[in-house]
């Protein structure tokens, strides 16, 4: 998109998320950029149920069992590619009547495509897979969707690895599976948001909301991150409004010097 702007000033540029970085988000919402809420869902589509739990073989093999058994087929997420042939083999023996495969981006071209193809005609239950799959598939019989070590994924691809599931009007399921005893922090944070925001056209609630998990980012340079805590987002909000007024020739009123008038005697240091 920068190189787009760069071709001529005078570009009309439209972009499309269904969650925007925060630096993205962050430019939207201010005057820099116009914004518009795209939310009204597709008809027949219905709100992708999703679980937060620990890694547990009961909960993985139910999942499966039950999209099985209504005809239907499965997302199974690892993300680690030298690991994911044992996962695909110990999942094997928790399913011994699916028909599993692999998929990754380190696969020969010819043999990934022969394996789309076959998990796209049904010949496939389970698709032991990388996050390959957050390319844009639309497979309408895919609604279950397991993630392993979810609490490593960050919270706008989760969202879109959640979006390869529920694209038909059955029911979708999404398991966001977890190795920690007991999540804290941003982890636990971007995984309660999941599951809290489930319903469909939630993509800006949930951007919002990675943005200030994540900070919103540098408006002029390359680095996402930024040095929001630094100065606080209300000081940082009021010193790129001031800017753009600035460049927009609006008036503003000035900063003035502030007396602080303390409590405190000379001793004090």
């Amino acid at each position: 998109k920068e190189k787009l702007t760069q071709l001529s000033q005078a570009t009309h540029i439209l972009s499309l998320s269904a969650t925007p970085i925060p630096r993205t988000l962050h430019l939207a919402l201010s005057p820099l950029k116009n914004i518009s809420l795209l939310t009204d869902p597709l008809r027949g589509r219905h709100n992708i149920i999703t679980t937060v739990k620990p890694w547990n073989t009961t909960t993985i093999q139910q999942a499966c069992d039950y999209e099985i058994s209504r005809g239907g087929q499965i997302y199974y997420l690892h993300n680690k590619v030298e690991t994911i042939e044992l996962a695909a083999k110990d999942l094997q023996q928790l399913l011994p009547k699916a028909r599993l495969a692999i998929a990754h981006g380190q696969m020969d071209d010819k043999k990934l495509a022969t394996t789309m193809h076959a998990f796209d005609q049904g010949e496939i239950d389970v698709l032991v897979c990388s996050t390959i799959i957050s390319n844009g598939l639309d497979l309408p019989n895919v609604n279950t969707i397991i993630i392993n070590d979810a609490a490593n994924f960050g919270l706008s691809q989760l969202h879109q690895l959640r979006g390869r599931v529920g694209r038909s009007d059955r029911q979708a399921y999404c398991y966001l599976l977890h190795r920690e005893q007991k999540l804290q922090g941003d982890a636990l944070e971007r995984l309660r948001t999941l599951a809290d925001t489930n319903e469909l056209g939630a993509g800006f609630r949930i951007a919002s909301r990675d943005m200030e998990l994540r900070g919103v980012g540098q408006i002029i340079g390359n680095r996402q991150h930024g040095h929001l805590r630094t100065i606080g987002l209300n000081l940082y909000e009021d010193l790129l409004q001031a800017a753009v007024d600035d460049l927009q020739h609006r008036h503003r009123a000035q900063w003035g010097d502030i007396d602080f008038d303390l409590p405190l005697n000379q001793s004090t240091s």
